[in-house]
Parts: structure tokens; sequence; C-alpha cells
């Protein structure tokens, strides 16, 4: 039962669930699969669209190939309507985007950055806030996915910076702007009232007038559940790797991001039996051996500190030797993780799909002997990412639109 009990509240609940359907399928079903998908009366289905349209919401467009008479329409983004600002900040540069409703993405901005607090978030606020002025109340809200653990409150540590407790929001400073006259949308950095409030995000946390702020691999989870080879899983295990490696458990569709927030962090699990010691203050963390970092050191180059993505690309496309230690530790941890945690699908992002692509069988052959009996029998998919590189910066944007659909974010577009 969705809980509405008047007229207004079963029409403001199908509003949610028909805009819903057209973000989630990419904008790409007709209006009539969309009503019998939701189950819809075909004259409920056309008043509903037909208000979103007058809200600036949807648009329809005749879908290719319709036949002669009545064209079949497609609901889909309206030119004037909602957008989330998403970025994505790696270690060494960030990449600031435009999303529809949908899904599809504009790139506004991508600019290298020093590798310190300062350098990296004060730069970005003010894009962010640059852009969300020339956007104006069409900006819906902005997410930051971010190399390192998130805890609650937006404070970040990314170890191997020497990121320590970085309050993201403070830097970004994303303040909240005066109400305008007009419609009562929210600007860019308002607070959002709701499910907002508590702060809990699917793989993000947001403080009031800020904006919602997690970690990458959460967020490429949750990307990944929405859009890619995790969706309709029940339980899936999601892998992103880039300079180091981390990992998060997906429950229905969510990952499961801890007591504290900063729960995907496979990658700081002793898997792989090393013996060095990790930036973040254990010893034998499993991204000391995936990773670019692990492949600069093992050719003899200088890493660490967000430096040498060039190399480490180079040594990705070059050397066997070293792309197959990286792809047997990755095995090796993914066994260990599979007999803890029993997932249905394995899915790998970043670095980790050109691992699974070059050296694929080293992964498989170092995976399988860690197995248990029970789990070599019936072992988990595993699969490179259907989204690449881009899954971080979508995981913002379904932050984004997590908090937009439902009726209390509706209410405040109109």
């Amino acid at each position: 039962m969705n809980g509405a009990t008047t007229s207004g509240e079963l029409r403001a609940h199908n509003r949610v669930r028909l805009l819903r359907a057209v973000h989630d399928c990419g904008a790409t079903r007709t209006r009539s699969q969309l009503t019998r998908d939701l189950r819809l009366a075909r004259g409920t289905a056309s008043v509903l669209v037909a208000g979103l349209a007058e809200d600036g919401l949807l648009h329809e467009e005749p879908a290719s190939g319709s036949a002669r008479g009545r064209p079949t329409q497609i609901p889909g983004p309206h030119p004037r309507g909602p957008l989330a600002l998403a970025v994505d900040v790696r270690e060494d540069a960030w990449e600031l985007a435009a999303c529809e409703l949908g899904g599809r993405v504009t790139v506004l901005d991508v600019r290298p950055h020093d590798g310190t607090p300062e350098g990296a978030l004060g730069p970005l606020g003010e894009a962010i806030r640059a852009h969300g002025a020339r956007l104006g109340p069409r900006v819906a809200g902005v997410g930051v996915a971010l190399a390192g653990p998130v805890r609650h409150g937006g404070l970040v540590d990314i170890a191997h910076l020497g990121w320590r407790s970085v309050d993201v929001p403070a830097l970004l400073a994303l303040q909240p702007s005066p109400p305008a006259p007009g419609p009562s949308r929210t600007p860019p950095g308002a607070p959002t009232p709701g499910r907002a409030e508590s702060g809990a995000q699917a793989g993000g946390t947001r403080t009031p007038g800020g904006p919602i702020v997690g970690n990458d691999t959460a967020f490429a989870a949750l990307a990944e559940a929405r859009r890619g080879r995790l969706r309709g899983v029940r339980v899936g295990l999601h892998l992103h790797v880039d300079f180091d490696l981390g990992g998060v458990l997906v429950v229905g569709g969510r990952p499961l991001d801890g007591a504290g927030g900063s729960g995907a962090e496979f990658g700081h699990m002793p898997l792989t039996g090393g013996d060095r010691p990790c930036p973040c203050g254990a010893t034998g963390c499993w991204s000391m051996d995936v990773g670019a970092n692990a492949l600069l050191r093992r050719v003899g180059l200088a890493y660490g500190g967000g430096r040498g993505r060039e190399q480490a690309e180079h040594v990705l496309a070059t050397s066997e030797e070293a792309v197959a230690a990286n792809a047997e530790a990755l095995g090796r941890g993914i066994a260990a993780l599979v007999n803890a945690l029993d997932p249905e699908v394995v899915t790998l992002s970043g670095h980790g799909v050109e691992l699974y692509e070059r050296a694929g069988d080293h992964l498989l052959a170092a995976c399988e002997p860690g197995l248990m009996a029970i789990r070599r029998d019936h072992p988990p998919e595993i699969a490179g990412s259907a989204l690449g590189w881009r899954g971080s910066l979508l995981g913002a944007m379904e932050s984004v639109f997590d908090e937009f659909l439902t009726p209390e974010g509706l209410d405040r577009w109109r």
C-alpha cells in the first residue's frame, strides 16, 4: 500500500511513480508501455502526463518509426525541466555534469587539481555556484562522489592524499540562497525537506543546506543497481578500481553504507596476505595490491598522492606481468568476499573492467582455489560494469533524483 488516504495524495503518489518510471527507463518507453507497467487507467495516465507537462517536468516526443495516424508518444525530460548537478572527484581531477530526468549527461567542466582539499574543492565550489546561477531554478540538487570513505555530515578521509576529516560541504561553500519571487523551486545547495533532513541517502550523506556527498564506489554501485548489471539483482558485490580499490555490498538495489556512513571499504581488508603498511593506518590492505598505484609500484615507477594516471594507463596497456599480478590479487580478494557475502553477481568498474578484459583468465584462476566448495559449485557471475568510468557520476545523479522524486520534491518545483 502507498499510504495515500485522499485523492490529492493518490495523485501526488502517481505523479512520482510516473516520473520515476520515466527516469529509470532512460526515457525510452512509450506512454502506453508506462501505463501498462504502472497499471494505470489510460485516462489517468493522460491526465498525469498533461499535468506534469504543464508543470515543466515532462515533454512528449513522437516515437521514431511510428505508424501513420496518431503517433506513439514517449514521455521524457522537459527542455526546461529539473537537472541534477553531479560531480566525480577523483584523486587528480574532477568532472562536473548536468543530468536530466532519464539520465542523459552533459559534461559542464573537467579540471585537474593539486590533491589538496582546498585545491580540489575550492575551485569546484566556484564552478558549481557559477553553473547553478546560470541554470537557476532548474537545479534540483548537487551530488558529489569522492574517492574515500565519507562519514555522516560530509566528512571525507582520503588516506593516500592525506585528507583527514575534510568537511566537504564547508569547503564547497554552497550556501542556501534567499528565496526569490515566483515559483518556490529550491536553488542549488538549499535545504531539502522530507527524507533529506535525516541525512541518510543510498550511498551518500547530506547536511541541511549542503550537497549530497558520497563515496565513489558506493555511488558507482548505486548506478550499477539502477542502470547496469546489478539491476534486479537481490545481493550483489560491486568493486571500483582506480588508484586503489573500493568495494560495497548491494542489497535490494541499495549499497550498504554502515553505521557511520563509511561502509564501502573492502579495499582496506587484509585479503591477499600482504604486509605493506597502508596510508589508511592498517597493514596488508587489499588495495595495496590492486589498482593504479599497485601497477606503478610493480614496474618501479613513482606512485601515490594521485600522481601517475597516464603512466598507469600505459602500464595497463603494455605490461602483461604487472596486469596479471593485479588481476590475480583482485581474484583472490573476490574469493574471500564471495565466501563471506554470497553475492549473486560481482561487478567491476574503473580499471576493474580493463583488468577483467585483459587478464580475466588470471583473475578467475586466482579466484577459484579460494572459494569454498559450496561456492565453487555455483560461483557468482563476475562481469565488467555496463557503465564504465561513468558510474560514480551517475550514482551522484541518482542520489539527487532520489530526493527530488518525492511528493515533497515535486511540490517545491511547482
